[in-house]
């Protein structure tokens, strides 16, 4: 009953949109979204990166804008995606970390499945491709979902996706080259791969074959592409042409990790993955040019959280200087958790070769797109549509109040930035801590790098944050964050 009145209310609107949207008889743009997985904020040419090479992603940047206070969902996969999808903060958002559900044997047994997918998005959560059924898009997911499994309510298929081809499952994922990938709810079997280092069919190659194919099938009609990439994420694996290009070019050190999979040239294979990904994303654009789709089409590119902890399934975050100067990895909220690249290129729309400082998060993107199709997003969200700052209107750009996280993993963490400020409570569940709800204060004008702790300094304002951090959530009995959630709660 819930998910019908939300999408009723997601009627089409013309007055207070931007003008090509609100334009009766000019089709809304396709909009393509390409998400890297674990990809840090320093790891693209664009960025700062000096080993890597992206010449495609580089030259999106080009011919677009970059955002440079850009932030993911949360500081790992499942929860991350659950806020770019819903639009909602991850004090509001229903997936807040990491994790398989229980109770669903049946299902197991029903749909044959060898892995579990993750925590499934409730029925009434409006999702981004539901959004914009609004507009009569196409809609497809290629990669990794993560996000409910066939057969519940998390569904890609339940949730506006006419197209799902890839990685249900998080752990899945894990393998680059799988015995299988899913189409919709049925397998489609890939031969000759197995549990080991190479096999027969790479799982990014087929990404982006299906989703060329999407293109060309969809291509007189507005289409929306969510391409959740399972690379550069462990396990390190890569087709031995892209190894070639930096085999014996970058230094390898020999260490041992905790990866699924070992491999000879660790610092080469981790880069040769991002290449491998830059490649195929250049794929997409030249058959966006070649159908005559280019000034058409909306492309983003993002990452799901930050980089990947310093050789964990091989890859060194330290060698590639993956976070830049920014302090903390992967399942961190400091800044190297959580701070993105952000990429957008519309010709003739967005002016290319620019940047902006504008704050913003992946719940932004909902609102974002919304407004530049012409459709009321659902409601309640708490995004704030970045439109203006695309199209260069920033002196129309409505500021967020603030930006909050909370991730009940890896310690249980939270965070709040506001304007330059940003407060930060680390190991809150963590019994061996004395002071599970202490806040640290930084300036990240200042101190980017998150190395001055100043609450001792501004007493007023770490008041302020602790407040914030109260009022900004609501209790999950799925993903409860102790203590905050043993003691009553401001919602």
């Amino acid at each position: 009953m819930i998910r019908s009145a939300c999408l009723i209310t997601m009627a089409f609107v013309v007055a207070n949109t931007w003008q090509a949207a609100a334009v009766a008889d000019e089709p809304p743009p396709n909009i393509v979204f390409l998400l890297a997985d674990d990809l840090g904020y320093s790891e693209l040419g664009c960025y700062g990166q000096t080993w890597i090479k992206t010449p495609h992603i580089d030259s999106l940047a080009a011919e677009g804008i970059r955002f440079t206070q850009h932030y993911s969902g949360n500081a790992v996969c499942a929860p991350s995606r659950c806020c770019l999808m819903t639009g909602k903060h991850p004090g509001h958002a229903y997936i807040r970390n990491n994790g398989n559900p229980k109770g669903l044997d049946n299902l197991k047994e029903e749909f044959g499945w060898e892995f579990p997918g993750q925590h499934s998005i409730p029925d009434e959560e409006i999702t981004i491709p539901e959004m914009l059924k609004e507009r009569a898009y196409a809609t497809a997911a290629i990669g990794k979902w993560g996000l409910g499994h066939f057969g519940t309510s998390g569904d890609p298929n339940s949730q506006g996706v006419d197209l799902f081809y890839g990685f249900n499952c998080q752990v899945h994922a894990h393998n680059h080259y799988p015995k299988f990938l899913w189409r919709n709810n049925s397998k489609d079997e890939l031969p000759g791969n197995d549990r080991t280092l190479y096999g027969e069919t790479y799982s990014q190659d087929k990404f982006t074959e299906v989703a060329l194919d999407f293109i060309r099938q969809n291509k007189e009609r507005p289409f929306f592409l969510y391409m959740p990439f399972a690379i550069p994420h462990l396990s390190i694996q890569v087709p031995e042409e892209s190894l070639a290009e930096y085999k014996g070019v970058i230094p390898e050190e020999a260490y041992e990790h905790r990866g699924y999979l070992q491999h000879p040239y660790p610092r080469a294979g981790y880069a040769a993955m991002v290449s491998h990904l830059d490649r195929d994303i250049g794929k997409i654009m030249s058959l966006l040019r070649e159908l005559g789709l280019d000034e058409r089409t909306l492309v983003f590119f993002s990452s799901d959280n930050g980089p990947t902890f310093d050789r964990l399934g091989g890859s060194d975050s330290e060698f590639f200087e993956s976070a830049g100067p920014l302090r903390g990895l992967k399942g961190s909220l400091y800044e190297g958790g959580i701070r993105v690249p952000l990429i957008a290129r519309w010709p003739g729309r967005i002016a290319p070769g620019t940047h902006t400082n504008h704050i913003s998060a992946f719940w932004d993107v909902m609102p974002t797109l919304a407004e530049i199709v012409g459709v009321n997003p659902p409601s309640p969200i708490d995004g704030v549509s970045f439109a203006p700052t695309l199209l260069g209107k920033p002196e129309k750009q409505e500021q967020p109040d603030y930006l909050y996280w909370e991730f009940p993993g890896y310690g249980g963490q939270q965070a709040v930035r506001m304007g330059d400020w940003k407060a930060i409570r680390q190991n809150m569940t963590r019994r061996d801590n004395p002071d599970p709800l202490r806040i640290e204060l930084y300036n990240l004008k200042d101190d980017v790098g998150e190395s001055k702790d100043l609450a001792e300094n501004r007493p007023e304002l770490v008041a302020q944050f602790r407040d914030l951090m109260a009022k900004s959530r609501t209790r999950s009995e799925l993903f409860p964050m102790r203590p905050l959630d043993t003691k009553p709660q401001r919602n």
